[in-house]
């Protein structure tokens, strides 16, 4: 259960705008255009919100485990993501992400932990940092797309991108063609063997905004094959949120490597 809450933990990001479930029309790419094109339009969608509050349901297995949680994420954009995950009602976790660290905390062994990027990347076989987990959680592109140079493709009726590999990372992007929200996203670490697959079934409109109203990862590394699977239930946009986080007394900190 412990690595469970981790790992599902991790994963997870004015006027106050509530989810209804209106599910966005996807359209088909038919018309070949320049990877330049399509990267400029997958960043015209509008993502400036300052919080954004999720109640989300989410599913983790691995070989060894399976287990359902809920999950409670609190997003500040751009400065820090608080998760709190609970298991038949009641709070067993907490993670605290923020640009520089990463912070938790478990009921069951009644520890904490303290440190960098490093174990999270390593559970969801690709490299992390802040930015990244909160491009995830809020549908944009993982990876910063105007960094790198891409290929366009139509297939399977969307724009594909695949990256010109300069540094051995082979990474390719989905979108769709109406809104060119990302559909599918895999990255793969050919000299870690490790390969992770990101997809969004399908987007909501919540006020102004496009956002996920699900995601599926699919992370495969040499220790195995693991499957998040995260349903966003309610979705309230710039609200005034509170961040707390503390860690409780007699607590152990433990040490990852």
């Amino acid at each position: 259960m412990k690595k469970v809450i981790f790992v599902v933990s991790m994963c997870f990001f004015a006027m106050s705008c509530k989810s209804k479930k209106a599910l966005i029309s996807e359209g088909i790419a038919t018309e070949k255009i320049k990877a330049t094109e399509i990267i400029k339009n997958h960043y015209n969608n509008k993502n400036d919100f300052k919080t954004l509050y999720i109640k989300a349901s989410a599913r983790y297995e691995d070989p060894k485990n399976s287990n359902s949680v809920t999950a409670e994420v609190r997003i500040q954009r751009n400065e820090k993501i608080l998760v709190s995950i609970r298991f038949l009602g009641i709070t067993m976790a907490k993670a605290l992400i923020t640009p520089s660290n990463v912070y938790y905390y478990e009921k069951i062994n009644g520890t904490y932990f303290e440190g960098d990027y490093e174990l999270l990347s390593q559970f969801l076989g690709t490299e992390l940092d802040y930015t990244k987990v909160e491009n995830l959680l809020i549908g944009e592109a993982i990876d910063d797309l105007n960094k790198e140079k891409f290929v366009a493709l139509i297939v399977d009726s969307f724009y594909k991108l695949n990256n010109i590999n300069t540094n051995e990372i082979d990474k390719t992007f989905y979108f769709e063609a109406d809104n060119f929200l990302v559909k599918k996203e895999e990255i793969i670490q050919n000299s870690k063997n490790r390969k992770v697959t990101i997809e969004y079934p399908n987007y909501q409109k919540v006020g102004e905004y496009m956002l996920p109203a699900a995601i599926e990862i699919n992370a495969e590394q040499e220790k195995g094959k693991t499957a998040i699977s995260i349903k966003y239930n309610t979705i309230n946009l710039n609200d005034e949120l509170s961040f707390p986080y503390s860690v409780p007394d007699g607590y152990e900190r433990i040490f990852i490597k």
